[in-house]
């Protein structure tokens, strides 16, 4: 299934190992699902993972090696920026418009009220919980 993770879902992934997020970031590798990636939101990605006040509590060349491995096992698309705004945060529409020029099936966020209006493009809106619990339905 294509996806497309919002940061959010990075950033929770990388403070606690304890939680969807985390368990969905291990199975990147393993190719359960498929993460696009587009140039703006994978600058994004660095930009807040490297931030020292996110919480994360690791050094930059960790989050390289973590962004190495998102990037290497994520589809890259490029994005036209046709159509914007739709959303009120140009940082949702940058992961909207990666969602509609990829065929996403879904946006994987915590912010789910922030892309209220999504399913006019066919794209679904999930937790990190709602994916993963989609994802073992699907591959057993």
């Amino acid at each position: 299934m294509r996806v497309a993770l919002d940061t959010n879902v990075l950033v929770a992934g990388l403070r606690s190992n304890q939680g969807a997020s985390f368990r969905l970031l291990q199975q990147v590798p393993l190719r359960r699902f498929h993460p696009q990636i587009s140039v703006p939101l994978f600058l994004e990605y660095e930009a807040v993972l490297k931030r020292p006040d996110i919480g994360i509590g690791l050094a930059p060349a960790e989050i390289d090696a973590i962004l190495d491995i998102i990037a290497a096992f994520s589809n890259p698309v490029w994005l036209h920026y046709l159509w914007r705004p739709v959303l009120p945060d140009p940082a949702d529409d940058m992961v909207l418009e990666l969602a509609v020029a990829s065929n996403a099936k879904a946006i994987v966020t915590f912010n789910i009220k922030d892309f209220s209006e999504v399913a006019r493009f066919g794209v679904q809106v999930l937790t990190p919980r709602d994916f993963r619990l989609r994802l073992q339905e699907t591959t057993g």
